[in-house]
C-alpha cells in the first residue's frame, strides 16, 4: 500500500497502464489465432486482411511501448512466412 500521495498516484497510473498494455497485447495474440485460422481454412483474401490489420496492431504497440521492435518484427516474419505458404501452395495446386 503506498504511504504518500504521489506514490498512490503512481500505483493508479501504473494499473491503468497494466490494463491498457494487458489489451493490447491480448488483441495481438487474438489475431494470430485468426490468421493461423484462415489460413488452416485456406482462405487468402481473408488471411491477406487480417495480416494487414495484425502489421498495424503491432506497429502500434512499438509505438505506445507495449511490444520491443524486434519482437513485432519476429511476430511479422513468421506470420508473413506462413501467409506465404498458403499463396505458394494454392499456386502449386
Amino acid at each position: 500500500m503506498a504511504h504518500t500521495k504521489s506514490a498512490s498516484k503512481r500505483a493508479r497510473q501504473a494499473e491503468k497502464r497494466r490494463l491498457k498494455n494487458r489489451a493490447e497485447k491480448s488483441r495481438i495474440r487474438t489475431f494470430r489465432r485468426k490468421l493461423r485460422a484462415a489460413v488452416a481454412a485456406g482462405n487468402k483474401d481473408v488471411s491477406a486482411a487480417i495480416f494487414r490489420n495484425l502489421c498495424s496492431y503491432l506497429d502500434k504497440a512499438v509505438k505506445h511501448g507495449v511490444l520491443k521492435a524486434n519482437t513485432a518484427s519476429r511476430y511479422k516474419s513468421r506470420d508473413a512466412a506462413v501467409l506465404n505458404k498458403l499463396a505458394k501452395a494454392g499456386s502449386t495446386v
